[in-house]
């Protein structure tokens, strides 16, 4: 297990359940597991902790979800351009601590890591999404509320993930992660099925904002050994943050990426700049104080977040974008950023959530 745990809380009810019984089976004998009622209130801040979000991601809760597990991405209900992703909450929170993540806000009043024993009741809800619309494809994801292999080594939810998907003629699985954890996925044939994707920041990001992640080389060297595995690979070039030389260290980062990964063998890039709500703002401040991304040239975006000046935003995105097009990768497109500022990256209107979202899931490989 590469992440450290204190404590694994057991829902009643879930303890027999093949998620539990793995987890315990993998977990050292160090941590200490109990058994609770009510696993809502293990969620909660500790209150006696000075970084009750920190502390939360060495708590893991084992429980059962009592909503539907897929969704729409959040973008597709905030005037963004959307491409189309569908959301698959299989658990919360994240071992690895980014100072930027959105989760800092979104999930403060629960921070503790959840995954929920009942994960493959998601199987009939995909099943039910894959009879309804039978001739479009669907990309579909674990990697919005949790990175999604970041504690595949004690769960092996991936690897029951991808077996599922291998069946599915109109369904794509996108795996998203900063880790090079993959020994599970070397065991499993996706079949084409399934995507696996790698947010990449410069080296200069990750050492300064990226705490417990793999580096970048690792993660693309465990994207290559993937991609000789049989999977589909993309990548996630999000957030973008402009600093003093900046520019150089992407063009690094390209050059180290396409010197191991063909760019016709990736299916897919997204560009997303750093973006955050003012209260967010404030926690990562708060949370790390002398992290200098976080104090960049931003400014109050009409959504009400804080983004990177545009006329600085548009001229990363547009270099990053010509070299990537340059270079033979098949799809690149915008995430979280408005159908204005996609016409100025791509001299043309948004596509559609429905087209380029099926463009993206891409035929059976």
């Amino acid at each position: 297990m590469k992440f450290e745990l204190d404590t694994v809380l057991i829902e009643d009810g879930c303890g027999d359940s093949r998620l539990a019984r793995r987890v315990q089976a993998r977990i050292p004998s160090s941590i200490v597991v109990r058994h609770i009622d009510d696993a809502r209130a293990a969620l909660r801040p500790m209150a006696d902790s000075a970084d009750p979000f920190g502390a939360g991601k060495r708590r893991m809760v084992i429980m059962r979800r009592r909503s539907p597990f897929i969704m729409a991405c959040p973008a597709a209900a905030s005037g963004f351009a959307c491409c189309g992703y569908l959301v698959m909450a299989l658990a919360s929170n994240c071992p690895m601590d980014c100072s930027y993540c959105f989760l800092q806000e979104y999930i403060a009043d629960n921070p503790s890591f959840q995954v929920y024993a009942n994960y493959a009741d998601c199987f009939d809800e995909l099943d039910r999404l894959a009879r309804q619309a039978p001739n479009r494809g669907f990309r579909i994801g674990t990697g919005e509320f949790a990175d999604s292999l970041a504690f595949d080594s004690i769960t092996g939810i991936a690897g029951d993930l991808v077996k599922f998907f291998a069946r599915q003629p109109n369904l794509t699985l996108e795996l998203k992660t900063k880790t090079d954890d993959i020994d599970g996925l070397l065991a499993v044939d996706p079949r084409g099925r399934t995507i696996v994707s790698w947010t990449l920041s410069t080296d200069t990001v990750y050492r300064t904002s990226e705490h417990r992640t793999a580096s970048p080389m690792r993660r693309i060297e465990a994207a290559r050994q993937l991609l000789d595995a049989d999977y589909r690979i993309a990548f996630h070039l999000d957030p973008i943050i402009a600093y003093l030389n900046a520019e150089r260290d992407y063009d690094d980062l390209i050059d180290a990426l396409f010197a191991a990964i063909p760019a016709d063998r990736i299916a897919f890039v997204s560009l997303g700049g750093l973006r955050m709500t003012p209260t967010l703002r404030r926690r990562a401040r708060e949370r790390f104080p002398n992290d200098t991304m976080l104090t960049g040239e931003d400014v109050l975006a009409s959504d009400g977040r804080y983004r990177t000046f545009m006329p600085l935003r548009v001229s990363l995105y547009r270099r990053l974008n010509d070299r990537l097009a340059r270079a033979g990768v098949k799809s690149v497109y915008l995430c979280m950023e408005q159908p204005s500022v996609h016409e100025k990256i791509f001299g043309a209107p948004a596509p559609t959530p429905g087209v380029l979202g099926a463009s993206l899931a891409g035929a059976h490989e």
